[in-house]
């Protein structure tokens, strides 16, 4: 019987350390997407707006949400990706990870990306808490995939066992008076990362 056991507990560890990691995420010029430096993130297809920046969006000029800039020519702001193991600098396809701002704002709040629920849509906006993965900040983590041949944003956070939360792709919505906000969508934002 302990042979057994042993037996299992072996194969459950070779198991676990034979798993190759994800593949880096890379950015136009080919690099690696690391922890320490900023990026801007763009559209892959131009001609349908910039990049991402903070904006108002609703009724009043706190708090910031995400939106894609109007013109294609603007990169937007500049950011940073946090993986949920601070300690990792190379960013990883489809592991957890902050998405923070890196620049002021006329609003008191974190420029860390999170998504929340306004006006019937779950959006991205920009006052959430970086690291502490869990079920308090389980609003917090976005994932970086593969899609085609560039890559999308996707919510779908892993750091918290137990809950289950509404996973989906990040999309461009359009509101009525022209705002780009990005909000969790079934056409995902196509997207690639030019260092800042």
């Amino acid at each position: 019987m302990k042979t057994l056991l042993l037996l299992l507990l072996f194969s459950t560890v070779s198991l676990s350390l034979g798993q190759p990691s994800p593949d880096p995420v890379r950015d136009i010029d080919g690099n690696l997407l690391r922890s320490s430096s900023k990026y801007y993130i763009l559209p892959v297809f131009r001609g349908r707006g910039g990049g991402v920046t903070l904006a108002p969006t609703r009724n009043e000029s706190c708090p910031l949400d995400v939106v894609q800039e109007n013109f294609e020519l603007e990169n937007g702001l500049p950011l940073t990706f946090t993986p949920v193991d601070p300690k990792k600098g190379v960013i990883r396809e489809s592991t957890d990870l902050n998405i923070i701002f890196s620049a002021s704002s006329i609003c008191i709040q974190s420029n860390v990306w999170m998504i929340e629920e306004y006006d019937g849509q779950l959006i991205v906006s920009a006052h959430g808490m970086s690291g502490s993965p869990g079920q308090e900040t389980l609003s917090n983590w976005f994932k970086i995939e593969k899609y085609e041949d560039d890559y999308k944003l996707v919510f779908c956070p892993t750091v918290c066992d137990f809950c289950k939360p509404v996973c989906g792709d990040i999309g461009v919505t359009i509101s009525e008076n022209g705002i780009r906000r990005l909000a969790i969508s079934d056409v995902p934002f196509k997207v690639m990362f030019k260092k800042a």
